[in-house]
């Protein structure tokens, strides 16, 4: 029996089912509708240059402000999961999101469309832990490490919708129709939240919390990150999600037509490969973790090594274009970034208490943000700094992954140790437990 399975005897694990998957549906196609809206702007990006009339830099601040606002908001929105519940969290993150794309659609000036994509990322941010914890709430823990896996499947379907359907509209009926018109799935979704969703089964509610404000927050952060799982969850997610996070949300695109040489049309199906091969290994990333745990942590240093591989064999490309081929295996290998980060969520989950889950998942979450911000605003700013100088640019992504694979190594023995002795205890406890 692997280490997945014996954790997943516990004594009320949730039985899933039907039920369990229609719920948790709705969870998921918020953060469906979400994700097309985070990622509306990477098939925006020279559109957004022109209308507002902004340099690279400039254009890297609606991305890194998002960004900003979602990383902060991960330990926030996480511990008011664990103290509200799913539905609400849920909700207010719909009506939030669904306002700030509005808002972008109607911008007239910069400004106002930069305050836009800070509202947008306040209620994105409070869509993926969420649904996480809605998936421990209704699914077996043996289950875990697919139904994540599902979840992050679905959120790049909607990155499909915003590379396939959204770019056509822009350039087919203009920027106001096609950012307010995309806008009614979030109050779709926000009504189908507030009509169906439920927190948990029944029977299934979790224990009172005896803590309250400051100092409930203080212990709940304070727990979750002493526990060595959290902090490698935290740093494996930091180093494999950035370089899919930043080709995808803005850079991909312009390094595509104006590095590269090729087409619009040409780099946006390059961009669809990217999301295909991230849905396509994420189905194959779960199904190996739900059955061999201790895949874990080859599958995700195994992703930033050939990450930094196809990315150094691209930039460093003797020609002046790099060929098709490559292009093309480069991003098949960036759609494992996504799969990869959903492992850190892997460390941190059986680290850590249910009542303590979305406070250890709003600090996994922060690290691929963190880490996709600085890059953003980097090759900005190097972009401005070298005359559009695409590989000195983008090699600030061999500096973050050096960085995370450091902290990776040295966290993995401590986190080991310690699940171990979680696992112990735990079959111990449900030995002990009456029948």
């Amino acid at each position: 029996m692997s280490a997945a399975e014996r954790t997943a005897a516990l004594p009320g694990d949730p039985p899933g089912g039907r039920r369990a998957v229609a719920v948790w549906s709705i969870g998921v196609a918020v953060y469906f509708v979400a994700v097309i809206f985070r990622t509306s702007l990477g098939v925006a990006g020279l559109d957004a240059a022109d209308r507002f009339h902004v340099n690279a830099s400039a254009l890297s601040a609606f991305s890194i402000l998002q960004l900003l606002v979602y990383a902060g908001m991960q330990i926030p929105v996480g511990l008011l999961v664990d103290r509200l519940g799913t539905k609400k969290v849920l909700s207010i993150g719909a009506l939030l999101f669904t306002a700030g794309q509005l808002g972008f659609a109607f911008s007239p000036s910069y400004g106002t469309a930069l305050a836009s994509r800070a509202l947008l990322g306040c209620g994105d941010a409070m869509t993926f832990i969420s649904v996480l914890r809605l998936g421990t709430r209704w699914f077996p823990a043996r289950r875990g490490p697919l139904v994540a896996q599902l979840a992050g499947l679905v959120g790049m379907a909607g990155n499909l919708v915003s590379t396939l359907v959204l770019a056509r509209l822009l350039h087919g009926v203009g920027w106001t129709p096609a950012f307010a018109g995309s806008a009614l799935a979030g109050a779709v979704v926000l009504v189908l939240t507030l009509l169906f969703l439920k927190d948990h089964p029944e029977g299934q509610e979790p224990e009172p919390s005896g803590h309250r404000g400051g100092v409930y927050v203080r212990r709940q952060i304070a727990a979750s990150w002493r526990e060595p799982g959290t902090r490698l969850g935290l740093w494996v997610h930091f180093t494999t999600q950035f370089p899919a996070m930043v080709f995808l949300l803005l850079w991909g695109l312009p390094f595509l037509v104006e590095a590269q040489g090729l087409s619009r049309a040409t780099a946006g199906e390059l961009l669809t490969l990217v999301v295909l091969s991230n849905m396509v290994i994420g189905l194959v990333y779960g199904q190996i973790i739900a059955r061999h745990h201790a895949a874990r942590l080859p599958l995700a240093l195994g992703t930033v090594g050939a990450t930094t591989l196809l990315w150094a064999a691209t930039l460093a490309y003797p020609g002046r274009h790099a060929p098709m081929w490559l292009l093309l295996v480069l991003c098949a290998v960036l759609g494992a970034c996504g799969p990869a980060s959903m492992i850190g969520f892997d460390f941190a989950r059986p680290a850590n208490p249910p009542e303590r889950q979305g406070t250890a998942s709003g600090i996994t979450n922060m690290g691929g943000f963190v880490a996709s911000m600085t890059t953003l605003f980097a090759i900005g700013v190097l972009l401005d700094a070298t005359g559009d100088d695409y590989t000195v640019a983008f090699s600030v992504v061999f500096v973050l992954q050096a960085l995370g694979v450091s902290q990776i190594l040295r966290l993995r023995g401590r986190a080991a140790r310690r699940e171990r002795e979680r696992l112990i205890a735990s079959r111990v406890e449900t030995v002990h437990v009456p029948a």
